[in-house]
Order: C-alpha cells, then structure tokens, then sequence
C-alpha cells in the first residue's frame, strides 16, 4: 500500500448525515474506507468506459428457456465469444425459468457487445452486465 494522505473536505451538514446512515447500514466502520470505495467505483466506471481497457466482469440473465430456440441461441453466442467467456453457471430457478451467471474478460467494447447480444436475445428476461476492472490501476 501507498503512502496515506489526509485531505479536508466540507459538505453540507445535512449531505453528510445522509452519508453516514448509508455507510452505517453498509456497514462501514469510518468515513475513510466509505471515501476510498467511493472513489475506486468513479476509476473502475472510468476504465471500462474506454473501448480497448480490459476489464473482467459478469453478465447475468434471466430466461424462460421453453421460448423456442433460445436456449441453441445463447449457446451459441458462447461459443462464438468463447475467448471472452471464461465460466458459466446455470440454475433451474423454476419449471419455467433458468438463471445464467457468466464470468468475462476482454476489452470493454467486446464485453459490452457480448453483454448486449445475450441480453437482448428474445425470451431472456431480464439481463445485467457488471464489469470490474482487472485491478491494476486502483
């Protein structure tokens, strides 16, 4: 770890009552780790804004695998994208619906058109990217 540096800031009394109440039901134990965190979110929402950063990630999917030829779909779009999909995981949340968790990595831009393929693809639910970054830059 780097050397830590102390900074003043000043924030409206009512702001920062709301702040603690949130990192209070986070759990936070002080104010710093809370600011840290909150940092660290506006680099990694940065880096993967930049198509050619790699960045490791999760897409999620929600589906109703009965609709026709979804599930031979999303197959698939995995195996055209396989360099970019390292695991999935696949649940039977019900007769009806299945929840699919796969782990990416690659550029962003790849990621987020993989991403966009697969939650888009007709039957699936409900679907949601979340990217990281690889954690070099933090």
């Amino acid at each position: 770890m780097s050397e830590l540096s102390r900074i003043g800031v000043a924030i409206d009394s009512d702001l920062l009552d709301k702040f603690d109440r949130l990192i209070a039901e986070r759990g936070y134990t002080n104010r710093s780790e809370a600011f840290r965190d909150l940092i660290r979110d506006e680099l990694v929402e940065k880096a993967w804004a930049s198509p050619n950063k790699q960045v490791v990630g999760t897409v999620t999917l929600v589906y109703d695998h009965h609709v026709r030829l979804l599930s031979e779909k999303l197959t698939e779009l995995q195996h055209t994208h396989f360099r970019c999909i390292l695991s999935t995981m696949h649940l039977h949340l019900s007769h009806d619906y299945c929840l699919e968790v796969l782990v990416v990595k690659g550029k962003a831009s790849s990621v987020k058109k993989i991403a966009g393929a697969l939650i888009s693809a007709k039957g699936v639910k409900h679907g949601r990217l979340t990217i990281t970054t690889m954690g070099e830059d933090l």
